[in-house]
């Protein structure tokens, strides 16, 4: 059995569920965090499954790199004005 896109899509999906049911469940401030992060990962496996099947590798790990940086900035501001 070979893994393909489906298995990608389906595995992104679970994972962007699951940060969907932190953010609605969660009340404080690093649950809500760990949703996010829960989220822009689902999107970064996205990104790098559609352009390895697609044909444009760099691409994809471009905007997933692109996400990894932009959720660690973002959760550095958060737990700034957290604890300020």
């Amino acid at each position: 059995m070979t893994i393909g896109l489906t298995h990608f899509l389906v595995l992104s999906a679970a994972m962007f569920c699951m940060g969907v049911l932190c953010l609605l469940s969660r009340r404080n401030a690093i649950g809500l965090l760990m949703g996010v992060e829960l989220i822009i990962n689902a999107a970064n496996i996205n990104f790098v499954a559609f352009a390895h099947y697609f044909g444009n590798a760099i691409a994809g790990q471009m905007f997933a790199l692109f996400g990894i940086v932009l959720a660690a900035v973002g959760v550095t501001v958060a737990l700034a004005i957290v604890l300020a």
